[in-house]
Formats: C-alpha cells, structure tokens, sequence
C-alpha cells in the first residue's frame, strides 16, 4: 500500500452529529498525518482552534463539491490520501470517489461499490458517539493505523480558542450579565421528528418561574430562530447572535443550560457544560448528549411536565 498522505474526513451535515463526532476527529488527528475536514461552512468556525491539515466546505451539491475536493487534493499534492465517510449517503461517497479520494464507510445506501473499504454496521445498538468512533477504529485498522482505544472518551472535549472566549464574555457584558450567573435556555429546536416538534412545551412558564425565584435567564437564538425564541420565552433575556465557537464557550460560561434535544444539547455536551436536556420524542440512547455533566427528563413517549423540570434545575443549581 503506497504511503498515505494525508485523511480527508467527511463530517455530518448537523451542529450536533458533528459534535458527537469529536471522538472520531481527535482519533484521526493523534495520527499525526495531515487531516482535511470536509464540512459544512459553520463548522469552519467551530473547530478553527485545531491544526488541521484543511478545510473544504461543502455545499451539499456533489458535483460541485467534487471538484472542490479535487482541486483542493490537487494543490496540496495528496497523492495518496483516504477517505472516512461519517454520513451514510451515496451522495458523500460519491464525492470523495469520484474526487480521486479511496474511501471507508459504512456499507448503506447502495454504496458499497463505491467505498474502496466498505465496513458492515455493527449489530447492536450504538449512540451515535459509538457508532461514527468505530467507523473511524475500522478504517484507521484497514489502513495499518495505530487505532484508538477501543471505546470512545467520556467526554468531547471541543478544543475552543481565546477569541471564542473574548465574544461570548462581550456578549453577556453588553447584555449586563456575567459569566456563572445566568441560566442559558435554548427554547427552539429546528424540523420535526415523525411529524412531531421538538420542542418542549413549557419554556414561557419555566423562564417567568425561574425569574421570579431571581433567576437570571437568558437564550442566544440563531438569526432564523430568534422569532420562534421569543414566542417560547418572551420574558427572557436575548443575547446577540453569536458564531459557533462563542455560543459553544457561552454554554460553559453559564450556571445551567436548559435545552431540547437539539444542536444546543450536543453543543454543551462537547464544553462539559452543566445542562439539562428535555425529550418528549426522540431517543435519548441514541442521540442523547455526551456527557457525564448532562441530565436528561423525559422520554421519547411523554415530555417531562413543568413542576419536574422545575424542581430537577432547582437540585442542579444548589
């Protein structure tokens, strides 16, 4: 096998699964070889505090990202490079197949001729952590890789950088509000899972109990989310929009973050932030947050009620 020249990692198209995807990133990065992550625009932001070996934004359009693949490959003289599919699409693989990148993913979607090292799914049941970290164990083994531990890491672990830091202390400075003192809610949560919203019912009631208990509550909606925000929570606090890297630091920043399973959940999991997370119709074996600091309410049958919610943040915050 010629001698690799580099990894060209295609991430998840969600804030989320490309959070939960930090185990398999940092697995690729202790290769020491160089890693080129293919992602949508925002992520650029996200991990700009890691040495990558490039970034090619992706537009979801193949062809179009096929030739940014290419001519990326072709200027950095990668003559040898592989692929690591995280996303299960043909559309995906077919990028990197066709942009003159080798690839492993899983098998799925009819693709399986397209990946040079296609891997079967794993029977049980895994959280979506697992599953993209032994994606990432296979490959790295088919390509005589030192793999990772077996297991992933309890914990993300997203690498912020001190800019990150320096806007989201702006932000709760311009707003009068500083840093362990306020309680960050997340009332939105974009699409809908088998026809249902996501969103918990109970944001309004929550914010105005929790203010008249002295409470500080504050939410930084994403600008096409902002109307929907203060629909849910009127009462509190909106902070600026904010770039991802500076949203991730102001969820650490906070004394609790109250949020549905959404981006912002798995956002505060890769900061160890404190959090609640609520469900009402997803599964939170599956795409529940990662880590050791995150409670969760509810289920993907019933949303908790509003005196659990109350009394469950009530016991996180003393």
């Amino acid at each position: 096998m010629p001698t690799l020249s580099a990894i060209y990692v295609r991430l998840p198209n969600w804030i989320g699964d490309v959070c939960m995807s930090l185990p398999s990133l940092h697995a690729l990065l202790n290769t020491r070889l160089p890693i080129v992550v293919c992602a949508r625009p925002w992520a650029r932001d996200l991990l700009s505090a890691y040495k990558l070996g490039g970034f090619i934004e992706m537009k979801g359009r193949w062809r179009e990202d096929r030739a940014t693949v290419h001519a990326f490959r072709k200027k950095a003289q990668h003559a040898h490079p592989r692929g690591l599919l995280l996303p299960d699409s043909l559309s995906s693989a077919m990028v990197f197949k066709f942009a003159g990148v080798p690839s492993a993913g899983y098998r799925d979607d009819g693709r399986s001729l397209i990946l040079r090292w296609p891997v079967n799914k794993p029977s049980s049941r895994m959280h979506a952590v697992e599953s993209w970290y032994y994606i990432t164990n296979q490959a790295l083994k088919r390509w005589n890789q030192t793999p990772p531990p077996a297991n992933p890491p309890s914990a993300l672990d997203l690498q912020l950088t001190d800019k990150h830091r320096a806007e989201a202390l702006q932000a709760l400075n311009t707003a009068g509000l500083a840093a362990g003192q306020f309680i960050l809610i997340a009332p939105t949560a974009t699409g809908l899972h088998r026809g249902k919203a996501k969103v918990w019912p109970h944001f309004d009631t929550l914010t105005r109990r929790l203010q008249r208990r002295g409470y500080q509550v504050a939410m930084c909606p994403p600008p096409s989310e902002a109307e929907a925000a203060r629909t849910n929570a009127p009462t509190a606090i909106t902070l600026p929009p904010l770039r991802l890297g500076a949203f991730a630091t102001l969820t650490r920043l906070a004394s609790l973050v109250v949020c549905n399973d959404s981006g912002v959940s798995h956002l505060a999991a890769a900061t160890s932030a404190r959090q609640l997370s609520l469900f009402g119709v997803t599964q939170r074996e599956r795409t529940g947050p990662w880590s050791e600091n995150a409670s969760c309410l509810g289920s993907s049958h019933a949303w908790p009620t509003i005196e659990e919610t109350e009394q469950r943040i009530l016991a996180l915050l003393q």
